[in-house]
């Protein structure tokens, strides 16, 4: 189990501050995140800067006004993401790494998060508020072995004006997926169903529940997490967690320095004291090569349940993506690749391994 640390205060919903800061308290969840044993002490009280100089292009996508409704919606993802880096300091501590080598040269691939599919909680409840500022829908993967589906959605073609700094730099690709609970057994659906039931209209405000860090439901028995967790630890890991952020990406071939190369940086990273996710190799490369990801182990945090029971469970990770050009584009001068010119979209192997970052196996591995 990791070491406990002070909690934090979650960022309010209509607080969007442009900087990431960490107040002193929360009473969110009743959560405690979970230090990671190697993180640098000195990083928890330094304030975040995160920037890229690459805009993403996808000329058939909506626009969104700079002025207007955008601000707003980046104002939404500066609070999903002060939720995310206020409860696992992990990913806070490795963003700060890379920022310190890269002088503020960080985008964001995509985000990603995770659903119940029932009762209106699934894929539809996140997506309907990407999709009202400007995303587009496209290809879905489907995951038989764990009972998953994913949708993931790109971001409207001028959503960058110049580079920008974290979430005012190009707007990352939305990867959201959903249990699909028919699937499971009568329990286990009878705990989802329970608990999305007693949430009424909650599955309409998935995005200001991820925005807050509160669950739309209320606090579960801890023997109802250990039924799912016996089954399906995405299962265990929603009903916890809720629409909280699952993890953000890197994108690595945007960085500036050698860390561009996914391979050294993950090196650099085992190197800083941080365990990455050893399911099907450190290295997830899909069939054609030009997709390569990993990801970190995902932080710990302490969940009071409503029995008044209070255990570790899984919270998020980050994750690093390195999109290689097409093959017609090969010839490029570099300085003159795209976005556009790169792999796009996902690969379901990959994206299955990558989901065991939140598993017990690798959360409890040694070395």
């Amino acid at each position: 189990m990791f070491a406990t640390t002070k909690s934090s205060t979650l960022s309010s919903f209509f607080f969007f501050s442009r900087t990431i800061s960490v107040p002193s308290k929360s009473n969110f969840w009743n959560l405690v995140p979970m230090k990671h044993p190697s993180s640098p002490g000195h990083l928890a009280s330094r304030t975040l800067h995160v920037s890229c100089n690459s805009p993403l292009q996808h000329a058939s996508q909506r626009s969104l006004s700079i002025e207007g409704g955008e601000g707003f919606f980046r104002g939404v993802l500066e609070s999903m993401q002060s939720v995310y880096l206020n409860r696992n300091p992990t990913a806070k501590a490795i963003l700060e790494l890379v920022h310190s080598v890269e002088n503020n040269s960080i985008c964001y691939d995509h985000l990603a998060f995770r659903t119940f599919g029932v009762n209106g909680y699934g894929i539809d409840s996140m997506a309907s508020f990407f999709l009202d500022y400007g995303y587009s829908q496209r290809e879905e993967l489907i995951f038989p072995a764990k009972k998953l589906r994913a949708l993931w959605f790109s971001p409207p073609a001028d959503s960058q004006a110049g580079s920008g700094s974290g979430i005012d730099g190009p707007l990352p690709r939305i990867f959201i997926s959903e249990l699909l609970v028919d699937q499971m057994s009568p329990q286990t659906q009878e705990i989802i169903r329970k608990y999305t039931e007693s949430s009424g209209d909650g599955n309409k405000y998935a995005a200001l529940a991820s925005s807050l860090g509160h669950l739309t439901w209320e606090k579960p028995l801890y023997s109802e997490f250990q039924q799912l967790a016996s089954e399906s630890e995405y299962a265990a890991w929603t009903l916890v967690n809720g629409y909280a952020l699952n993890h953000v990406t890197i994108s690595t071939h945007r960085l500036n320095t050698h860390l561009k190369d996914i391979k050294a940086l993950n090196q650099f990273i085992e190197e800083s004291g941080f365990r990455l996710n050893s399911e099907g190799g450190l290295l997830k490369v899909s069939p054609d090569g030009l997709l390569q990801q990993s990801s970190t182990v995902a932080d710990s945090i302490s969940f009071q349940f409503s029995d008044d029971i209070i255990e570790s469970v899984p919270c998020s990770y980050i994750e690093f993506a390195e999109r290689l050009v097409l093959p017609q584009y090969r010839n490029l001068p570099d300085t003159e690749v795209k976005e556009f010119h790169r792999r796009d979209g996902f690969e379901v192997a990959s994206a299955d391994k990558i989901f065991e970052s939140t598993s017990k196996e690798q959360l409890s591995r040694v070395g």
